[in-house]
């Protein structure tokens, strides 16, 4: 099957890096919101920078949701949400406010206990490998990848956390529901090991 890579684009400003890592990996992946091409992708992917709320107002108007809803939950398309685009994921963001996700992994967004550690959690830091999936052939455990974060995801189900990090609390960095994953690190500031575990997420059917 050839693999076919729509990025979702509402005005998050790492959409363009995250272009240029998946593009080393697959020849066919597209920045964009259409219907067509949402349609025609074999996975999905959502970055993010920025607060919760004003990344769930730009996804509301920028993208087809109902539609995208339909290929993730009834075609199982593979879908990512990278940094923010994991956050959103969740029921709900405390960030400034309780505000509404998009409510696709049960949980909510709180901000960072770092226990007296600089807040906002930023550069390496090490994975810990909590249960097995396919995001991480090869990857190994307490593998370092690159963090800009001040709140996580706190799922409601454990089952759900695929990886956790420690910097003043232990936190999920990897999250995953059925073909639904989520990575709280930057994959494509992240080197070598970003671009293994987005390989790995291609591989996913």
């Amino acid at each position: 099957m050839t693999v076919r890579v729509c990025i979702l684009d509402y005005g998050s400003g790492n959409v363009k890096s995250v272009y240029n890592l998946v593009s080393l990996i697959a020849e066919n992946v597209i920045i964009s919101n259409s219907v067509a091409v949402i349609q025609a992708a074999t996975h999905i992917i959502l970055p993010g920078v920025g607060a919760f709320e004003a990344a769930m107002s730009k996804i509301r108007n920028s993208l087809p949701l109902r539609m995208i809803e339909h290929e993730v939950f009834n075609s199982h398309k593979p879908f990512m949400g990278i940094c923010v685009g994991l956050q959103v994921l969740a029921d709900t963001g405390m960030e400034f406010g309780e505000h509404s996700g998009l409510g696709w992994i049960p949980g909510e967004v709180q901000r960072l206990n770092t226990t007296g550690l600089p807040l906002p959690h930023i550069g390496w830091n090490d994975i810990h490998i909590q249960h097995a999936s396919p995001l991480f052939l090869d990857v190994r455990d307490h593998q370092d990848l690159y963090f800009a974060h001040s709140y996580i995801f706190k799922p409601v189900f454990e089952e759900n956390i695929l990886a956790t990090t420690w910097y003043g609390e232990e936190f999920a960095c990897v999250l995953g529901k059925d073909n639904l994953f989520g990575v709280q690190f930057h994959p494509e500031k992240s080197q070598k090991a970003g671009r293994l575990l987005i390989q790995n997420f291609l591989n996913i059917r």
